[in-house]
C-alpha cells in the first residue's frame, strides 16, 4: 500500500521541485536551464497555484470514496488520471514543443490535471493504510520471551503507522537527488518522463495488491447525513440535538437514520476539524521550501551543485531524526510520564518551522552584504561568467541546509500529527472526507501565499522570511492556549472507535443469528 504513496511523491516532488526553474528560467539558457522565461513572480504564482489545487481536489475524492466507490477504487481511477497529467506534462516539454510555444499551455494543462489525480490519491491513500490496522481497544499482552507484560494502545500504533507512512512519503520526495541533474545535463522531459515511469511502477503494485487490502465498503449518504446533523446542531445550538435519543425526549420532527453514536463520532470530528483551523499558517510557512527557498539558492555560488537540488534535505532531516523521535523521544516521554500529547506535538512544530524561516531571513541578510552583486543578485555585470550564465552571490549555498532540515523536523510534529489527528477523529465511514478536510488547510494556507507574491523581490523577501517568522511563533503559541485542555480528553475520545466495533458486532451477530461472541479483534469489513 504504501508503495503507491512513495511512488507518487516521488512523482510529486520530483516534479514539483523543478517547476520553479521551468517557469522562472529563460530556454536560452542564460539564467541556468529554463523552459517558460517568466520570472520569478509568475513562476512562484504558478508554483503555489499547483500546491494550492493540489489540496482542494481532495474533497473530491473523498466524497466519491465515502459515498459512491470506496477508497480502493477511488484510487485507481484517480492514479489514470494523474498518469494523463504526467503523459501532457513530459510531451510539452520536449525541446520541439517548447520551441514551437507549447510550453506554458501544456504546463498549465497538466498540473490542472495532475491536481486532480493527487487530490483523489491524498484523501484516500493514508487513511486506507490506517484501516489495515483493525484493533480499537487497549489490550495487554504478555512478551514470550521476557515474560513482560505490555500494554498494547491502538492510538500509540496509529501514531507510528503514520509515521512510518510519512517516512515513506519522504523516501520518494528524494527523487530530487536526480531530477535537478536531469534537468541541467538533458533537459526537463528527461526528469518528468522518469516521474511518469515511477508513477506507473507504483501504480502496477496498487493493482496487484488488490486482494491483500482491509477495504470498507462506501457507506452511501454518509456525507449528507452529516451535514443534516450539523445543521440540526447549529439550529438547536446543541451538539447532542441531533442524537434520536435528544429527539424522543423533547418531541423534535427530525427524520435521524443514524443513532447517538454516529453523532458522539461526528462531535469528535468536528473537534479535529477546529483544531485544522490554525493549520494555514503552518502550511504558508511550509511551502517556502520548495518556492522561495529555491530561488533563494539561486542567489548564492552553487559551486556546481543545482539550486533546486537543497530541498533534498527536507526528506533527509525526516528520515534521520523521525526514528530518532519515535523510538527514544516518544517512548522516553511515556516511561517518565511526560504526556506529549497531539496538541503539543503540533504547537511544536510550529515554532520549530519559525526557526526556519528566522533563519532564512538571517541568510538573506547576508546575501544582500556579500558581493558581487549585494542586494541584486544575479542583476549585476560582474554575475555573468565568461559563458554568458549569471551565478549568485559570494556566499556558499550549503550555507542553506538548516532551513531545510528545521522545516523538515517541523513536519515531524505538525504534519504527522495532522495526519494522525484526522485519522483519529474521523467517524470510521467519513475517514476521506475528515483527511480531506485536514488537507483542505494546506489549500487555505497556498491561498494566503498568493497574496504573499508581490513581497518576493528583492529585498522585500528578507522581510517577508522575518513576518512568517513571527507569524507561526504567535499562531503557534494562541494555538496551544485555546486547545491544550484537548490533551487531556484524547483517551476519552479514542475510546469511541472500540464502542463503534461493539457496535457493529453486535449489529453483525443479531443479523447472522450468532449471539456468541466474536474473538480476536481482526473486523475484515470487506476483502
Amino acid at each position: 500500500m504504501a508503495i503507491i504513496e512513495l511512488s507518487e511523491r516521488f512523482t510529486f516532488y520530483g516534479c514539483q521541485g523543478l517547476f520553479q526553474n521551468y517557469v522562472q528560467r529563460p530556454l536560452d539558457g542564460s539564467l541556468g536551464r529554463g523552459a517558460l522565461g517568466r520570472g520569478h513572480q509568475t513562476a512562484t504564482a504558478l508554483t503555489t497555484f499547483f500546491s494550492l489545487w493540489c489540496y482542494v481536489t481532495p474533497i473530491l475524492g473523498a466524497v466519491v470514496a465515502d459515498q459512491y466507490l470506496g477508497k480502493y477504487k477511488t484510487l485507481i481511477i484517480f492514479a489514470c488520471v494523474y498518469i494523463v497529467g504526467l503523459l501532457i506534462l513530459v510531451l510539452t516539454s520536449l525541446p520541439t514543443s517548447l520551441e514551437n510555444g507549447a510550453g506554458m499551455g501544456g504546463f498549465v494543462a497538466a498540473i490542472l490535471i495532475i491536481g486532480i489525480g493527487t487530490g483523489g490519491i491524498k484523501s484516500n491513500v493514508a487513511p486506507l493504510i490506517a484501516d489495515q490496522y483493525q484493533r480499537k481497544k487497549m489490550a495487554i499482552k504478555t512478551i514470550v520471551k521476557t515474560g513482560e507484560r505490555v500494554i498494547i494502545d491502538p492510538a500509540v500504533t496509529i501514531q507510528r503507522i503514520y509515521l512510518i507512512f510519512y517516512c515513506c512519503i519522504n523516501i520518494g520526495a528524494l527523487s530530487l537527488l536526480a531530477t535537478p541533474y536531469m534537468e541541467r545535463d538533458i533537459g526537463f522531459w528527461s526528469a518528468f518522463l522518469l516521474c511518469l515511469c515511477m508513477f506507473i511502477v507504483g501504480f502496477i503494485a496498487l493493482v496487484l495488491g488488490r486482494k491483500m487490502y482491509i477495504v470498507r465498503p462506501p457507506q452511501g449518504s454518509v456525507i449528507t447525513d452529516a451535514f443534516k446533523a450539523i445543521w440540526i446542531m447549529f439550529k438547536y445550538r446543541n451538539m447532542n440535538a441531533p442524537k434520536p435519543s435528544y429527539q424522543e425526549e423533547f418531541g423534535r420532527k427530525h427524520a435521524t437514520p443514524w443513532d447517538d453514536q454516529f453523532i458522539d463520532e461526528l462531535k469528535r470530528a468536528l473537534q479535529g476539524c477546529k483544531v485544522f483551523l490554525f493549520y494555514p499558517i503552518y502550511w504558508v510557512v511550509y511551502g517556502q521550501f520548495s518556492g522561495n527557498f529555491v530561488s533563494q539558492a539561486a542567489q548564492m555560488n552553487g559551486h556546481g551543485i543545482p539550486n533546486d537540488l537543497m530541498q533534498n534535505f527536507d526528506p533527509i532531516a525526516i528520515l534521520f531524526f523521525a526514528p530518532i523521535i519515535d523510538r527514544v523521544i516518544y517512548p522516553g516521554f511515556r516511561k517518565y510520564g511526560i504526556k506529549f500529547g497531539p496538541i503539543n506535538r503540533i504547537t511544536f512544530g510550529f515554532l520549530v518551522a519559525s526557526m526556519s524561516m528566522l533563519y532564512a531571513g538571517v541568510l538573506q541578510h547576508f546575501i544582500y552584504e556579500t558581493g558581487p552583486c549585494y542586494g541584486h543578485p544575479l542583476e549585476c555585470p560582474a554575475a555573468v561568467d565568461a559563458d554568458g550564465v549569471a551565478h549568485g552571490n559570494n556566499i556558499h549555498i550549503a550555507i542553506q541546509t538548516p532551513a531545510y532540515m528545521l522545516i523538515g523536523v517541523s513536519e515531524i510534529f505538525a504534519s504527522v500529527t495532522g495526519l494522525e489527528y484526522a485519522y483519529m477523529k474521523a467517524p470510521p465511514t467519513m475517514k476521506s472526507f475528515v483527511q480531506a478536510m485536514y488537507l483542505l488547510t494546506n489549500a487555505f494556507g497556498y491561498a494566503i501565499s498568493e497574496a504573499f507574491i508581490p513581497l518576493v523581490g528583492d529585498p522585500e523577501i528578507m522581510w517577508l522570511f522575518v513576518g512568517l517568522c513571527v507569524g507561526s511563533t504567535v499562531v503557534g503559541v494562541i494555538f496551544w492556549i485555546v486547545y491544550h485542555k484537548y490533551d487531556a480528553l484524547e483517551d476519552q475520545n479514542n475510546a469511541l472507535d472500540a464502542k463503534h466495533e461493539d457496535l457493529e458486532n453486535k449489529r453483525a451477530m443479531h443479523a447472522t443469528g450468532n449471539e456468541e461472541e466474536g474473538h480476536g479483534d481482526v473486523h475484515r469489513v470487506n476483502k
